[in-house]
Formats: C-alpha cells, sequence, structure tokens
C-alpha cells in the first residue's frame, strides 16, 4: 500500500494517482508551452552563471507576488509556495502545510508541467535540496517579484537571511530580470487566455451597465460584477477600483470621481442615484492572465455635455492608442500620440498612458505620468525611445477630467490591446459609448 504524508502514514491503494478529472475544468497550458518556457529561461541562467533559481512566492499586491513561479510551474496558490528550477533537472515545488497535502497536493490534478510538490515546512529543507544538488558554482538566482509599482522585489527578509544562513559560501544574486525578460512578449497560448480573460470582462462591463441603477447599491454593483466574473470561469481575485458619486454637487465638497479606490474604501453600501457617475478599473483573471478594463457609467438620461465631452475625448485617446501601439513606434511616439486629444481639447489626466499586462499589472514597460510627474517607474523615464515589438500587451490608461468644470468628476476608460502590424488588436472590446442608465 502507497503512503501519504504526513506522519502517522495512512495507506492509500496500491497505485492510486491524483485524479485528472479537473483538468478538464480549468484553464490549461501545453506541455509545447512549458518547454518553451524552461528552454528560454535556461539559456538564460547559463549565461549568467546561475545554477538554480529559487523562488519565493506570496501573495503580496493582489497576489502578484505569485506570478514569477506561477509562469515557470503554473502553480500560484495563494498561501505562497518556494520552488527550485534547475537547469538539468525537473523543478520542485513547497507548498502548503501537512493537513493540505493530505492525501496528495491538489496542484497534481490541476496541472501537468511539474509532479514534484513537498510540504512546505520552511527554508532549511529547500537549502537542504540546494546542497544535495551538488551544483557547479554555487550561484543561486533568487526570484520573487516586482513591477512599475511594487519598485521593492518581494522578498522576505527573514526567507532571504535563512537561505544565507542555510548556504554559506553559496553567491545570492537578484533573478527576477531572467523571468521578466521571459514574459515581455507573450506567446500565441497567451494572447489566447489574455483573449478568453478579454472576453469575460467584457461581460463584466456588461454587468455593470444592466445593474447600474438608481436604489442598487454600491455594493451590490460591485459584487454582481464580481459574481459574473467567477460564475464564468474568472479565478476569485478581485481587483476593482471602483468609485462612485453624484456628478453635481458642492463646489466645496471633494468627492473621488477621476479614479476608482481599492478596497476596504468600495464598495459601501451608499444607494446609488440619479445623476451619479460611477467610474471603475478592474482586472478578470482568467487562467492566471490579467485582462485590463477601465470603464464609466452615467446613471439617468440626461449626461451633462461637460462628462459626455469628456467621454469623447477617453473615446479619441483609445482610438490613438490602437494607431501607436504597433512595432517598431517608440514609446515617446505613443504616448504623446494618445495625449493629443486631450492637449488640443484643453483637458487634464490622471493617467493618460499604457502599462504592461500579463500575468501582473502593470506590467514593464508602463508608462501614465507626465515626464517628472510621480514615480520614474511611471512617468516615461529612460522609456521614450524604447520600441514596440509584436505580441506586447498592454491595458490603457485613459483616466481624462476638465477642471474647467469640475476638478473631482471626469471619466475612466480604457481596453487592452495586443501590439500588431496595422493597429493593435483589442481584446475587451469595451463600448465606445456612454451608457445613461435608468
Amino acid at each position: 500500500m502507497a503512503k501519504n504524508p504526513p506522519f502517522p502514514p495512512h495507506p492509500l491503494p496500491e497505485g492510486a494517482q491524483a485524479t485528472k478529472e479537473l483538468l478538464k475544468y480549468l484553464p490549461q497550458l501545453s506541455l509545447k508551452e512549458r518547454n518553451r518556457r524552461w528552454d528560454g529561461i535556461r539559456k538564460k541562467m547559463l549565461l549568467a552563471n546561475i545554477d538554480v533559481l529559487v523562488f519565493m512566492g506570496n501573495d503580496a499586491f493582489f497576489d502578484m507576488g505569485l506570478v514569477n513561479l506561477r509562469y515557470v510551474t503554473q502553480v500560484g496558490p495563494k498561501t505562497g509556495a518556494h520552488a527550485l528550477f534547475f537547469i538539468d533537472r525537473d523543478p520542485i515545488i513547497w507548498h502548503a502545510r501537512p493537513h493540505t497535502n493530505r492525501p496528495t497536493n491538489m496542484h497534481l490534478s490541476t496541472q501537468e508541467w511539474v509532479q514534484d510538490f513537498r510540504i512546505h515546512n520552511g527554508v532549511p529543507e529547500v537549502a537542504a535540496a540546494i546542497r544535495e544538488a551538488g551544483l557547479a558554482k554555487n550561484r543561486v538566482g533568487m526570484v520573487s517579484f516586482g513591477s512599475a509599482i511594487m519598485t521593492t522585489p518581494t522578498f522576505l527578509h527573514g526567507d532571504v537571511l535563512n537561505y544565507q544562513k542555510e548556504l554559506p559560501g553559496f553567491d545570492f544574486v537578484d533573478a527576477n530580470w531572467v523571468i521578466e525578460q521571459m514574459r515581455l512578449i507573450k506567446s500565441e497560448e497567451e494572447i489566447a487566455m489574455l483573449a478568453k480573460a478579454g472576453t469575460l470582462a467584457r461581460k463584466t462591463i456588461d454587468t455593470m451597465i444592466e445593474y447600474a441603477r438608481p436604489g442598487m447599491t454600491e455594493a451590490g454593483l460591485y459584487a454582481e460584477m464580481i459574481r459574473t466574473q467567477i460564475a464564468n470561469g474568472c479565478e476569485p481575485q478581485i481587483f476593482n477600483l471602483l468609485a462612485s458619486g453624484p456628478v453635481e454637487h458642492p463646489t466645496k465638497e471633494l468627492w473621488h470621481l477621476l479614479h476608482g479606490a481599492e478596497q476596504p474604501m468600495v464598495p459601501s453600501t451608499r444607494p446609488l442615484k440619479t445623476g451619479d457617475v460611477v467610474v471603475t478599473e478592474f482586472h478578470t483573471q482568467y487562467g492566471g492572465y490579467l485582462a485590463a478594463s477601465e470603464f464609466s457609467v452615467h446613471i439617468g438620461k440626461n449626461a451633462p455635455a461637460q462628462l459626455q465631452n469628456i467621454h469623447r475625448v477617453c473615446v479619441e485617446a483609445l482610438h490613438a492608442s490602437q494607431e501607436a501601439l504597433v512595432p517598431g513606434i517608440t514609446l515617446r511616439q505613443a504616448w504623446e500620440a494618445i495625449r493629443r486629444p486631450a492637449e488640443k481639447a484643453g483637458m487634464d489626466f490622471v493617467e493618460l498612458g499604457f502599462h504592461g499586462h500579463g500575468l501582473a499589472s502593470p506590467e514593464f514597460p508602463t508608462v501614465v505620468y507626465r515626464p517628472g510627474y510621480g514615480h520614474d517607474s511611471m512617468n516615461g523615464a529612460r522609456l521614450g525611445d524604447l520600441v514596440f515589438e509584436e505580441n506586447m500587451v498592454f491595458g490603457n490608461n485613459i483616466d481624462i477630467f476638465d477642471p474647467r468644470w469640475k476638478p473631482d468628476v471626469g471619466c475612466m476608460f480604457g481596453d487592452m490591446m495586443v501590439v500588431k502590424k496595422g493597429g493593435a488588436q483589442k481584446l475587451v472590446n469595451v463600448p465606445l459609448e456612454l451608457p445613461q442608465t435608468g
């Protein structure tokens, strides 16, 4: 009889294996795609004289601390995991405590890329596997996560210290770049995942339009949007930066209606009212891949002309984005073209540009602010002369307002686009009209 962890061992039927039934009901990337990634990563490791990659995945920043691990293994558990990726042998993943590894680790039923799962009892057991591997140079690449927002990599300091303690004489280097370079250009399988996420994003927008009615609470609308996602196959990862409030309100009473806010500030139980605007930036996650969407809805049939003018400029910026996100165009040429409609109309923006999209958001490169404004990782610093390459994927950030009218009310609008010759390919296909519901 086979035995399963932990102790005391519990007998299992001889030859018993984890069910594969769930593979039919969860998005899957092919073994061909796995082999493409592993080959590319190993080549970069050899060029950098790295013997092994240590992945330290955690749920930092809407679970994005797991995306580099997930890119390599198709495994991204919210409880976190550590993994080893070698040049000449299969990966090992340490995940979960003993009670959730019985009778087996469930990842054996949800993917086919990795087969060696072990109970995650901490750094010492992972370090022991590194020592046992007999590496040639004892050079370890450390992989966590970083982005234009998470500019400090998400290594847990205690884990790093423990690895250094357990592996004296080993050379540790930051190897996030190895995976991030691989993620820059999307494969056809990745684009297919993003396209499915985009389809579900459009379904979520349709739900938003349907339920944004007087009397519906902000929380009720938010819940319907999330229900649409999960019920149709999205992962239960909630990223919905939403805000709502009255377009007309006292001049000295400021509302947060230029950009949505994150939980727990939203959603509230405030009932939506005629004359409100609802703005949102949200993700739909399918097979780990995130679709970017931004959208606005006016509650009531008579949206102010100024709000409609802002929305019209947003649509012009979206069209400019589709024309500009093509191979060979520089990032500077693109952001200048995208911002031209707002400048011509005398309007301002809180974000207007683009950010890389895939397993994470924002991915490199990201330009949403004016030069010199905000953090350099988001304002185009040193990026202007870089050129777009085919099959890069970007979310549009089009958050425009007219300060001559109101300093606290605007529109959010945006799709997700694949860089293609002749014009970018939209993956969400957001409605181009400002919905006026009620």
